[in-house]
């Protein structure tokens, strides 16, 4: 699915908070509505099977309960997504990437072929449905989550190219699937921000490392050997560019893919490089551009939900823009897509109590329209508004709210576009400021029974500010998409 990823060092953001964030996108021609659920321990399969590709997998007697954002309509899998379990570790899964034939002939992916024409079912690999679900339960640092999902691979294989973030208060660690058993896994540095739009991104990598100390980078034990045999390490003077030997650069790149990081790193570092006219150092047709950098003010939150809402805003490439030549806009594909499902952004604050440390913040639906809401993560329920989504479209949930705000919205974009800046800048101030509320009853409160039910009680006021703030958006662009309908008419009899 084509989602798009920024991850944030703690020394990046502004308040020495680790953050991953990701929208997830789900495939062209249909929507996979999405909730925010809490996953008990006793909840958890003790024998998992994969509804996509069939693998049946032994998990420990031990998991931990975690947050999550699964699909709402049953049959399809779990698809986890996103979540931050007990012991405070962060997960986000996954970023589709793509790799080369080259890596594809040596290491097939592990494929499900159902039985047929009297041939035995054979079983597939773990994707994008199964991982975090299998992993996150059971890890206890961004490095051990690494290591879990790297053995699984090892062990069952995958049938898709995936790139994978975990978190812990220290520490983000990205993984990415190499083939159809191979990874690499590199530490993100401590100042820098990352950006992945669908492209296997990891730009260097120190292999003596990653097959010994692995203090910065991580890969399958045989990688070195795997390298050597296929011939895939592509470089003149020996260094490894995992881009180049495990990635793919395709035309399609420069339309779908390269686009989106170019604006990203453009906003985060404007003055950095030159992104724009003749002289450009680098252009949205660029395979080279940086996996990460080290950005010229401290990252907020605010900024995240900017760069991974963006549809190239300031740029001739803008859809929306009222200038320019029509022939660039919507050239390219925007981060911020229609059929985005929801944004997850899981912020590890370093100053906080460990029970209430960990935000993760909520978005459904189109983010150029929607909103991004705070919730403590260390608690035992989420808020029925964000919990209770169905297959059927209703006005009961957020997810079919926002999609609706999302699409009147579009369509009446010059009246309602000020409605929907006025929505977004008032949840996010109403969010800062009750998580402050919230964070300030918490320093006074030893209790831990009573502490669980602060923060529960933080979340329901949040969810009940968010549905009062929704429910008025969408009344408003009701009425601006209402008054262009084709049979409207300026007289009345009043």
């Amino acid at each position: 699915m084509g989602c798009t990823t920024i991850l944030v060092g703690k020394k990046a953001s502004y308040d020495g908070s680790t953050m991953i964030a990701r929208n997830d996108d789900s495939g062209a021609g249909h929507y996979m509505p999405k909730k925010f659920v809490v996953v008990h321990p006793e909840e958890q399969p003790r024998k998992y099977k994969s509804v996509i590709s069939h693998v049946e997998i032994d998990l420990p007697d031990d998991p931990m309960g975690y947050t999550s954002v699964p699909n709402a309509v049953d049959g399809e899998g779990i698809w986890a997504a996103s979540g931050v379990n007990e012991a405070k570790v962060g997960m986000t899964a996954t970023e589709t990437i793509t790799s080369n034939p080259r890596v594809l002939g040596a290491d097939p992916l592990v494929v499900y072929h159902p039985a047929e024409d009297g041939k035995e079912e054979v079983v597939g690999g773990i994707g994008e449905e199964d991982i975090v679900s299998i992993v996150l339960p059971y890890i206890h640092s961004a490095r051990e989550g690494v290591k879990r999902l790297g053995s699984i691979l090892e062990t069952y294989g995958t049938y898709e190219m995936n790139g994978i973030a975990f978190q812990d208060q220290d520490e983000i660690w990205w993984l990415e699937t190499i083939g159809g058993h191979h990874w690499i896994a590199r530490k993100v540095p401590d100042d820098v921000y990352v950006v992945m739009p669908n492209q296997l991104g990891t730009d260097e990598f120190d292999l003596e490392d990653a097959l010994t100390s692995q203090e910065e980078y991580m890969c399958s034990p045989d990688m070195k050997e795997f390298i050597e045999k296929n011939h895939l390490n592509l470089s003149l003077d020996g260094t490894l560019n995992p881009r180049d030997a495990f990635g793919s650069h395709d035309d399609s790149d420069h339309v779908y893919n390269t686009p989106r990081a170019w604006f990203m790193l453009r906003y985060l570092n404007p003055r950095t490089k030159i992104w724009d006219g003749p002289n450009a150092e680098f252009t949205p047709y660029s395979d080279d551009l940086p996996w990460c950098m080290v950005p010229e003010k401290k990252v907020t939150v605010e900024d995240v939900k900017y760069v991974l809402s963006a549809h190239y805003q300031g740029t001739p490439y803008d859809p929306y823009a009222a200038y320019g030549d029509k022939a660039s806009k919507g050239a390219f594909r925007s981060i911020g897509v229609n059929r985005t499902d929801f944004l997850s952004v899981i912020q590890m604050r370093p100053d906080k109590e460990k029970d209430s440390n960990v935000l993760q913040w909520i978005a459904f639906a189109s983010n150029a329209f929607n909103v991004l809401v705070p919730f403590y993560a260390a608690v035992s329920k989420t808020p029925d508004y964000f919990a209770n989504t169905t297959k059927e479209v209703t006005t009961d949930n957020f997810y079919w709210v926002c999609r609706m705000i999302g699409a009147m919205a579009d369509a009446s974009y010059k009246s309602s576009v000020f409605h929907i800046e006025r929505y977004q800048e008032r949840v996010m101030s109403k969010g800062h400021e009750l998580i402050n509320h919230y964070d300030a009853l918490l320093e006074n409160e030893a209790d831990c029974e009573k502490r669980m039910a602060l923060r529960e009680e933080a979340n329901e006021k949040i969810a009940e500010m968010v549905k009062k703030e929704a429910t008025s958006t969408l009344d408003k662009v009701l009425y601006e998409l209402s008054g262009q309908m084709k049979n409207s008419y300026s007289r009345s009899d009043a």
